[in-house]
């Protein structure tokens, strides 16, 4: 049997956990997680990593097994997810990867883009900009100098912002224009299997989360890690605006508000990276997982 990866994607919410344990479990096989979110230990409730049962039904890897205090880029995911996915294929010719962060998607199926180095007082200076000015000051000198990454980066992230930005001034090209897309040679095919719903009850789904969430312990899980909330690991939804709570900027409502406004935003991104890949096979989040076992065993027997 041809060596397959078997991608699982879709928006926040959406239901790719229960699915992926399903599919594993119908092939016998392993799951790679392609969520950032989720790298870290000390972000349990926020991150929404699989349930104690999730995790028993199916071997899991990359979940929680990085600290917020440890650097950990997609290129260092690039070169272990591979590492994974190549163990796991001298014994079982299926591996199940999910996630709902594109860009380590595409590294782990594709591979990461070359990028140019550049000065590193630009990042200097952006990063001085950031403190002086805010990230809405960058956020719009991205808009000017790369609409298309502006469009569909983590524009709330900062790090991701002033990448972009680093390179579309160091260069004078847009940071985009460096996203070929080529891809690079991998000993495995593909599958791309993507779920989806109607906007409307995608942002039901996100709310009721967050709901429970917070009825779950997420406001004491920020609390335990607010001392280190200037990390990059903790600049992500669900964390940052309970920040601001803790910081008397904000009250409890509103940041639980703010935490579900952002949450749908970065849905909504999720599916406009999702929309430019031509090669995922949508289904509707209702589908029921037989059919999809079934499409996937055809797929995989077309080039066995």
């Amino acid at each position: 049997m041809t060596k397959t990866l078997i991608s699982i994607i879709g928006p926040t919410a959406i239901g790719k956990t229960s699915l992926s344990v399903l599919i594993a479990k119908h092939f016998n096989t392993e799951i790679i997680s392609a969520d950032s979110r989720q790298f870290y230990k000390e972000m349990n409730i926020g991150t929404a990593v699989p349930s104690e049962d999730e995790l028993n039904s199916a071997p899991h890897h990359f979940i929680q097994h990085k600290s917020i205090k440890e650097k950990y880029s997609v290129g260092d995911f690039e070169k272990d997810a591979i590492e994974t996915i190549n163990r796991i294929h001298k014994s079982n010719p299926v591996v199940v990867m999910v996630g709902g962060s594109g860009l380590y998607i595409d590294a782990a199926t594709k591979g990461l883009d070359d990028f140019p180095n550049v000065d590193a007082s630009i990042r200097e200076n952006l990063n001085q900009q950031l403190k002086n000015k805010g990230l809405e000051s960058l956020q719009n000198q991205l808009k000017e100098l790369d609409g298309r990454s502006y469009d569909n980066i983590t524009i709330d992230n900062p790090h991701r912002v002033i990448r972009a930005l680093e390179i579309c001034i160091g260069t004078g090209k847009p940071f985009s224009s460096f996203l070929t897309n080529k891809g690079k040679v991998r000993e495995f095919k593909t599958i791309i299997i993507g779920l989806d719903a109607e906007r409307e009850l995608i942002y039901n789904r996100i709310n009721q989360r967050v709901d429970i969430m917070i009825d779950n312990g997420l406001i004491n899980e920020a609390k335990g890690l607010y001392q280190y909330r200037d990390l990059n690991a903790l600049n992500t939804v669900g964390y940052k605006e309970l920040f601001e709570f803790f910081d008397g900027n904000i009250s409890l409502d509103i940041a639980i508000s703010e935490i579900k406004k952002n949450t749908r935003r970065f849905a909504k991104r999720q599916l406009t990276w999702f929309r430019k890949n031509k090669e995922i096979n949508w289904f509707d989040y209702t589908t029921n997982t037989n059919e999809i076992i079934d499409f996937l065993e055809n797929e995989i027997k077309k080039t066995s």
